[in-house]
């Protein structure tokens, strides 16, 4: 990994930095246009496109380096070698110099790392959006990590959604029909909380608790004397990341064991508990040589209102028991806003139904096949006016985000089980209390 400086900070400099970037795919796509023409390799024009975006993004981090992020974990986005490119994003980031590391702890917890620690290694193990983070050892022995912020990266974050609000409006997008400010601000707000460790810590432990009876699912715990709200002290735990269990080519049974365990941490929490991790970077997810799976990152965790949640879940309920339920009624009562006709609405909920339900409607399901992501993709350009008039409400934002993203994770993996069961038995738990 390259070293990096710190990222920009300023509303012009990001906005900058995306233009050259814009500038730079444009180009790209140029070239590689004549270079088809002259019968010339367009996929090394690609490549050099996408490793510059790469770079440049990593070096600007912040909500910037999450739409990257998110561009490589979308199976149909990009082939597979440049989708391997723009993995780099999810950990690969170019870091901080270990001397300013080192300056960033000691400011934020009163003595240097090798005072504090029994270990501290100055190489990062990861680098991603908005910190980067380091191995240590406690002194009685413990393995742990320490997330270290980047400086200044809280106003890189309201920077980039300043940037996208000011280009929302320049392109004329805040008419009643396709005026998305609601859903910028939420994800700023969301994203923006991410910076706070304090918070991630308290919610780290919550997660715990929750998956404290399952035993196949684990959550490292939080330091308190070794935190603060720009640096987080967390158990170390190793495992392979989901891309490394995935390159590592396991068998069939070793695939559906931690897409079902995936499945459970990710829906889990939001049935039981109304609550949901709602960063689903494969990076985030760590399967130990034991066999349990490890959810990693807890900055960006979403809470729901319980009408929310219990409108969802009995609609899945439904569907499962093959049951009548009123979808349109239901959306409604969790906030959606329907601007047509009661026929149109009904129709493009019942499509949404059929795509989303599919993992549910057969008694085992091979995710290696699903195309539920692209499909749904696909049903929003086919009816995009429909889209518009029938809007949810601003927190189904980060849900879908981790839905969809836990959806691109398993069809990844590519395993093959009984995905109705596991919805079955999770749906099965307590109501979240009010």
């Amino acid at each position: 990994m390259s070293k990096s400086r710190n990222p920009p900070v300023g509303r012009l400099a990001r906005l900058g930095r995306v233009a050259a970037l814009s500038a730079r795919g444009s180009a790209g796509l140029a070239m590689r246009a004549l270079r088809k023409v002259a019968g010339a390799d367009a996929a090394e024009t690609d490549r050099s496109t996408i490793s510059h975006v790469v770079q440049a993004l990593g070096e600007m981090k912040g909500a910037a380096m999450k739409l990257g992020q998110a561009l490589s974990m979308d199976v149909d986005a990009l082939p597979a070698e440049l989708r391997n490119i723009a993995a780099r994003l999810q950990s690969s980031a170019p870091p901080l110099d270990a001397e300013e590391i080192v300056a960033i702890v000691e400011d934020e917890l009163g003595a240097p790392p090798e005072k504090l620690f029994a270990e501290f290694d100055t190489e990062p193990l990861a680098a991603a959006s908005l910190g980067q983070v380091h191995a240590a050892r406690l002194h009685d022995g413990r393995e742990v990590v320490l997330k270290v912020q980047y400086p200044g990266i809280a106003e890189a974050v309201d920077a980039d959604f300043a940037n996208i609000a000011l280009m929302v409006r320049a392109a004329g997008l805040t008419s009643k029909l396709l005026d998305g400010t609601a859903y910028v601000e939420e994800l700023r707000r969301e994203i923006h909380l991410e910076t706070d460790y304090v918070l991630e810590a308290e919610r780290a432990r919550a997660f715990r608790e929750l998956f404290s009876a399952e035993a196949d699912l684990l959550v490292p715990e939080p330091i308190p004397e070794r935190s603060t709200s720009r640096v987080l002290c967390l158990t170390r735990v190793r495992g392979q990341t989901l891309t490394q269990f995935i390159e590592s080519n396991p068998d069939a049974a070793a695939r559906w064991r931690v897409s079902e365990q995936l499945i459970r941490a990710v829906h889990g929490p939001f049935y039981s508990a109304a609550r949901i991790h709602a960063d689903p970077n494969p990076g985030n997810f760590l399967v130990t040589a034991d066999g349990k799976l490890a959810l990693l990152d807890y900055g960006c965790v979403k809470s729901f209102r319980e009408d929310f949640v219990a409108t969802i879940r009995d609609c899945l309920i439904a569907e499962l028991n093959g049951q009548p339920y009123d979808v349109l009624a239901g959306v409604r009562a969790t906030g959606f806003v329907v601007d047509t006709d009661e026929a149109t609405a009904r129709g493009l909920l019942a499509d949404i139904m059929a795509i989303a339900s599919r993992p549910l409607r057969a008694n085992v399901y091979d995710y290696a096949l699903d195309t539920t992501v692209s499909d749904m993709r696909a049903l929003g350009l086919r009816r995009t006016k429909d889209f518009l008039r029938v809007r949810p409400p601003a927190e189904a934002v980060m849900l879908g985000r981790a839905v969809s993203g836990c959806a691109q994770n398993l069809r990844a993996l590519g395993a093959r089980g009984e995905v109705r069961a596991v919805y079955l038995k999770m749906l099965q738990r307590r109501r979240p209390e009010g």
